[in-house]
């Protein structure tokens, strides 16, 4: 069995590969097994990928299957203590692999771990997609050690420690195998987005711990498949998100997290439209709550399982203030001035 397997899920990606895979093979051969998991692209990913990288082993699926369900079908191929799921248009550093794998070896309480995560575009920047590790606010949105929402910080060292995190990106997600596979792996009926939040939420409930570790750095570009702008993109977080606390939150807080959240999703769709102008954004937030209404039935089994394992009742990387509030009223944007 191979120590740890790099596993990059591909889906007309060509160019991204060409530019920033060989930055993989250069600083990972010694210590990694690289693969290429194509979602059956249509571009010229495949013929490129045989011609001009052959050390990479190619696992080729039958469609499109999305990040989430793309990822468990090819992980279900690959054989390794580690799994290393990384987006195509990542650009890794000398030495990045040896601080994740050193402490994950030490730590057989931690089951996940990401990177420091910054900005290709802007190199003194976090990254918005997990920038230095990711946690929850008592309603559900997302925000990073150097993010919260769309306020990113420049990286002058302010979380260079490692540190116990809700969430790792998984645009650079580091799991046990035995783990993955304990725990179900990723959602696949999220198809792409909130998926690893939910992945790592789970594992975090079952009593293992998550990590950010940011001796090691890597560079991502971001939105190279649906561009943060996309409507299908606020579709799916919105979607995405309202499963997963359905999924994850106690029984004592579900209703009136829920409660909150229709008043609060309507709100940003009619923000969407009046201040930003985009009809697209509005429509995309009403078919979210209609399409979670709809397949909410669907994981009343994945809930009641969820919450007859759960180790923790709750856990303290899922915060107590609402995000909105300290952020939009108390003027709190960056993360060391939250509570």
């Amino acid at each position: 069995m191979e120590k740890l397997a790099i596993v990059i899920l591909n889906w007309n990606g060509a160019q991204m590969l060409r530019q920033y895979l060989p930055s993989v093979l250069r600083y990972s051969r010694d210590e990694a097994t690289v693969y290429v998991a194509d979602n059956a692209s249509t571009d010229d990913s495949v013929p490129m990928l045989q011609a001009h990288f052959p050390d990479v082993k190619l696992i080729l699926l039958d469609q499109n299957w999305g990040f989430a369900e793309g990822y468990n079908k090819a992980l279900a191929q690959v054989e390794a203590e580690y799994y290393l799921l990384l987006n195509s248009d990542i650009e890794v550093t000398h030495h990045w692999l040896t601080p994740l794998i050193e402490f994950m070896d030490a730590h057989d309480d931690v089951a996940a771990c990401q990177p420091k995560l910054l900005s290709m575009s802007n190199r003194d920047q976090f990254e918005y997609a997990g920038a230095s590790g990711g946690f929850l606010d008592r309603y559900g949105y997302p925000f990073c050690r150097g993010r919260i929402f769309d306020t990113i910080e420049n990286d002058n060292g302010q979380y260079d420690y490692p540190s116990e995190v809700l969430w790792a990106t998984g645009a650079a997600l580091l799991v046990r195998a035995r783990t993955y596979n304990n725990i179900g792996g990723l959602d696949g009926r999220f198809f792409a987005h909130c998926e690893e939040i939910d992945f790592c939420w789970r594992l975090r409930l079952s009593g293992y711990k998550v990590y950010c570790l940011p001796e090691s750095v890597v560079y991502h570009v971001g939105g190279g498949t649906l561009p943060k702008s996309n409507p299908m993109k606020t579709y799916l977080n919105f979607r995405n998100n309202l499963t997963m606390l359905y999924k994850c939150l106690p029984e004592e807080d579900l209703k009136r997290v829920m409660r909150w959240r229709w008043w609060l999703d309507y709100l940003a769709a009619w923000e969407m439209l009046l201040l930003k102008r985009s009809l697209g954004d509005f429509k995309a937030v009403y078919r979210a709550r209609r399409a979670f209404s709809r397949w909410r039935k669907d994981f009343r089994d994945d809930r009641e399982q969820i919450q007859r394992s759960r180790k923790l009742k709750d856990i303290p990387e899922r915060r107590r203030f609402s995000l909105l509030w300290q952020y939009y009223v108390k003027g709190r944007k960056h993360y060391s001035d939250l509570p």
